[in-house]
């Protein structure tokens, strides 16, 4: 049998650098599958400092693996203005419209998702073809922002607020608003912006209603550095430039290897920088 560190050689390319780009897991998880034995070339198993070459079949789980399909290209990521109904899936078995259908097709690779809104929420929602870059500004570790603007329709205490911040208990476990901002309103609705730095399922709306408050509207104006441009109408995309990926590498604790060409954007460019706040537009009433 062919000996596991036969294949790192100069040709070819890291097994969990390919698998990453393409969104199948990060290095890390994947590095740790090559440690339990989950992926084999050409029928042996890999060690760490193997490397695909043109040819190889590559099988995770005894699942055969197109990753040629994850060949480098240059990095692309979109701002996704996504509707209220709409589900953030590659198919629905209750044929309720999906996200994916709404982007330009890619060539030898996939959109992947920084995160998900629930069919309920509004807003920035970040794709990108790069699943390293995906992967890292999801992870936990990395503690990233994400703030929305929520329509509560009930009375708001002080003392709710100042409970909301320390900390409330969830059925998956204690969690609480890193920043609450009131944002105006009259009468029985009021708008805030909360940010949280986790991205568990329906956060935002789950800790608002363990108060016995209603959200009547939840959208996401921000996911890190990146803001939700004014102009994007929903169901509408904005594609980043070379100087705004290279921000979003940065901010990622990345190196933008192979840019992209520039995009003209179809409405003013909007710049950001890596602890740049939204800005503040009026609610709907």
């Amino acid at each position: 049998m062919k000996n596991r560190g036969q294949r790192g050689g100069a040709d070819g390319e890291r097994i969990q650098k390919v698998l990453a780009r393409g969104g199948v897991g990060s290095r890390r998880e994947i590095e740790r599958w090559i440690d339990e034995g989950r992926l084999k070339i050409n029928g042996n198993p890999v060690g760490l400092g193997d490397r695909l070459k043109i040819g190889d079949q590559l099988q995770v789980n005894d699942r055969v693996v197109h990753w040629e399909k994850f060949a480098e290209q240059p990095t692309r990521v979109l701002l996704y203005h996504k509707p209220v109904g709409e589900v953030v899936t590659r198919s629905d078995p209750e044929g309720r419209p999906v996200v994916f259908t709404q982007l330009p097709k890619l060539a030898g690779s996939r959109w992947v998702s920084v995160g998900r809104l629930d069919i309920n929420t509004s807003g920035l929602l970040l794709v990108t073809n790069n699943g390293e870059l995906a992967n890292r500004l999801m992870h936990p570790s990395s503690a990233v922002e994400r703030e929305y603007a929520v329509r509560i329709l009930g009375e708001v205490p002080n003392t709710m607020l100042a409970k909301l911040k320390e900390g409330v208990e969830l059925e998956d476990g204690k969690a609480n608003f890193d920043k609450i901002i009131f944002f105006g309103g009259e009468g029985a609705n009021k708008w805030y912006n909360v940010i949280v730095t986790e991205g568990r399922n329906r956060l935002v709306r789950r800790l608002w209603e363990s108060q016995q408050v209603i959200v009547s509207r939840l959208m996401r104006v921000r996911y890190g550095p990146v803001v939700l441009p004014e102009r994007l109408k929903t169901s509408a995309f904005y594609e980043l430039t070379d100087k705004e990926l290279d921000l979003l590498f940065e901010f990622a604790g990345m190196v933008n290897e192979k840019p992209g060409l520039a995009t003209k954007p179809d409405f003013k460019e909007r710049k950001f920088k890596k602890q740049e706040a939204p800005n503040r537009t009026t609610r709907n009433k």
